[in-house]
């Protein structure tokens, strides 16, 4: 491994358009930090900010990223932890410090069942299952979707999974089960990627969430940025604080079971753990997802049967009920619409099932908007 990297493929909290990436095993539980990058500053430079510094130090790393990356705690001067406007002076050892140890990222080819239901020379479409990490990281080095694409493409001369011009476009938690676009070509990513960035894709999620929403449909505005008192958590600030980046979620309710609601999530942008992070905000956390308060019993009756019921839908989807259905876009080389849906998977469709029977038993009555 080279200097010449970006800062934030260590940390892995690199911001995706998309609706989020996995980070549920990043932490290091001990706190303890690991050194990965060391500067002495030379004896006659003149006083300099220590993001402006790092950004000569590592050429491939955007300032705005260092200062992220300062603002979490991990840029120290002297052993210390500094802010990003922090003066550098002659002498002093500048260090990179992050809570896991530095491990080399290469993407190794492995022989991984992956679900490929669209592809051609510019491009390929996997449905991912629930529980695969997209991108290694801390934690998950191997076993990754991206080590499958790379053991997919091994006959493909021209595809270098370890070439950033190449490969996902885009990503979507470990947990949350659905469709990824795959770009094998430079070109192709290039002409896909801006699509994602000017948002003439077309995305859509299925979620189970806690409560029984008071509209049929509605829209939520705000900045999503990571929660200072749980960096793999990510918070909902006001749009007009300045804290965090600017996120749209729309939904629609398909269908209403009392103590839950099935619903469907179009994003207007694509933010980290941006549905789950919205949903929680307005009051409604995804069915499943510990993360977010969403293992906990949220609604209902305080019966035992209920509880138990509880607990076998916990049981039969064990992660957040969230499905990315349907992910469309214009070819970049035939530049034709492609539509894709993929069906419910197997825990998700068994949750809604069994809500549907206990709806069935309960009259609608019952439910009001506990």
């Amino acid at each position: 491994m080279t200097d010449n990297i970006d800062i934030m493929d260590e940390l892995d909290v690199q911001d995706m358009t998309v609706e989020g990436y996995d980070s549920d095993a990043s932490d290091d539980e001990t706190g303890q930090l690991y050194e990965h990058f060391r500067f002495e500053a030379d004896p006659g430079m003149q006083p300099l900010r220590v993001d402006k510094y790092m950004c000569e130090k590592l050429p491939h790393s955007s300032r705005n990223r260092i200062q992220t990356a300062a603002d979490a705690g991990f840029v120290h001067v002297n052993g210390r932890p500094v802010k990003s406007n922090f003066k550098v002076r002659p002498g002093d050892v500048v260090t990179l410090m992050l809570d896991r140890p530095r491990h080399d990222t290469s993407i190794v080819a492995e022989d991984l069942p992956i679900n490929v239901v669209y592809e051609d020379d510019d491009l390929m479409v996997v449905n991912k299952k629930a529980g695969m990490v997209v991108h290694p990281g801390a934690g998950n080095f191997t076993g990754t979707l991206v080590n499958a694409i790379a053991w997919h493409m091994r006959n493909v001369e021209s595809y270098d999974p370890n070439d950033p011009e190449v490969g996902l476009v885009h990503r979507i938690d470990k947990d949350t089960s659905g469709l990824l676009v795959v770009a094998k070509t430079p070109k192709a990513k290039t002409a896909l990627g801006l699509q994602f960035f000017n948002k003439t894709t077309h995305r859509s999620y299925n979620a189970v969430v806690w409560g029984n929403l008071t509209e049929d449909e509605g829209r939520i505005e705000g900045n999503i940025a990571r929660d200072p008192k749980d960096r793999l958590r990510m918070t909902v600030m006001p749009p007009e604080s300045g804290i965090g980046k600017e996120a749209v979620t729309h939904w629609r309710v398909i269908e209403r079971f009392g103590y839950v609601t099935l619903i469907e999530c179009r994003l207007e942008t694509g933010r980290t753990h941006q549905i789950r992070a919205h949903m929680k905000h307005i009051g409604h956390p995804l069915f499943g997802d510990e993360r977010y308060g969403g293992m906990e019993i949220l609604r209902g009756e305080r019966s035992a049967t209920y509880k138990a019921f509880i607990q076998n839908c916990f049981k039969i989807c064990s992660r957040q009920a969230l499905h990315a259905r349907t992910l469309g876009f214009v070819h970049p080389s035939t530049h034709k619409q492609m539509d894709f849906t993929s069906e419910l998977p197997a825990d998700l469709a068994q949750l809604i099932d069994k809500w549907r029977a206990y709806l069935g038993g309960t009259t609608r009555d019952t439910f009001s908007n506990k």
